[in-house]
């Protein structure tokens, strides 16, 4: 049993299972849906617009995301002043070359 693991360990990398975790999501939820549109639990009329639901509670967690990465996102004050130092040597290389900035 060790050697088979061992022997399919290459197969199944981190992207892979990745990939088999968002399939076996999606199975879940689709098993859920169709148990929900037999059993009659919540009113077709509505069952019907769950994936309607899904999609938009997905971007709205997405967009959520988003903003709370953009909240957090960390301050560099030494890497700020590198890129300063690095503009002006690009500006001066560039003057060297014969370019016009007009004001700086």
């Amino acid at each position: 049993m060790i050697r088979t693991k061992q022997y399919f360990s290459h197969l199944i990398t981190c992207p892979m299972r990745h990939v088999i975790k968002i399939i076996t999501i999606l199975v879940a939820i689709s098993a859920i849906w169709i148990g929900l549109l037999q059993t009659a639990v919540i009113p077709n009329s509505h069952t019907w617009l769950l994936p309607i639901y899904l999609v938009v509670l997905l971007g709205c967690y997405g967009l959520l995301m988003v903003g709370v990465g953009l909240m957090r996102f960390p301050t560099c004050p030494q890497e700020a002043m590198l890129l300063q130092q690095d503009i002006i040597e690009a500006k001066e290389f560039l003057k060297q070359k014969g370019v016009d900035f007009g004001s700086d």
